[in-house]
């Protein structure tokens, strides 16, 4: 069976997002921070469609690659795929990245609004699923086949699955910055999450650290 995994960018003080997300700030008053080390990378620019000469090349360039690599589909919330609240309306949100998202693959996302799919460039296709992290994991493997499904966020969805005990790999990119409040990964997890450490890559402005959740 394939695996679900996911990796999340984190501060020293537990925020995966910073307060008052908004379309101004998707990260929230400060999250960008959590992400200077990540924009500058040849990979991350390859992959967004971005020239990317002169592009960095660090000892995060690997691992930032390894996470779209076997990856045949997608699951996200809402929070994630946009700020917009309710029902979906006449002229609904798209997405952040415009016409060619960087998936390339079918992505699901949690809402308690349906909506059609949506079929985007590059290989995309948006599927709104409204019956529950356990149905969006199963319609994401049956899509994914043989690969791994990327669980993309935000921390809700990734909780949720947490506490299901549905995550088997995480990453935490831990950055030396504090942003003092926001939206925390790990919070009412519960000590009965048990991780066996499989990676620890120390790069400029970020420690990458790999977990395999024990069953």
């Amino acid at each position: 069976m394939s695996k679900l995994c996911f990796n999340i960018a984190m501060s020293l003080d537990g925020y995966v997002a910073g307060p008052d997300q908004s379309e101004e700030n998707p990260i929230g008053v400060g999250g960008m921070r959590l992400h200077e080390w990540l924009f500058p990378l040849a990979v991350f620019r390859r992959i967004h469609g971005e020239d990317d000469e002169g592009g960095e090349v660090n000892a995060s360039s690997g691992v930032v690659e390894g996470w779209f690599e076997n990856v045949g589909a997608v699951i996200m919330g809402r929070n994630m795929y946009g700020p917009v609240r309710g029902p979906w309306g006449d002229d609904p949100w798209r997405g952040w990245w415009g016409e060619d998202p960087p998936f390339h693959a079918p992505v699901f996302v949690l809402t308690h609004h349906p909506r059609e799919p949506l079929e985007m460039e590059g290989g995309t296709t948006f599927h709104f699923v409204t019956d529950g992290v356990e149905v969006a994991l199963e319609r994401a493997r049956a899509a994914a086949g043989d690969r791994d499904v990327s669980l993309a966020g935000g921390a809700s969805i990734a909780r949720q699955y947490l506490a299901a005990g549905l995550v088997d790999e995480m990453e935490l990119s831990v950055v030396p910055v504090l942003l003092g409040g926001g939206e925390r990964l790990l919070d009412g997890i519960g000590a009965e999450l048990k991780l066996e450490q499989l990676r620890a890559v120390e790069a400029p402005g970020v420690t990458h650290l790999k977990y395999r959740v024990a069953r």
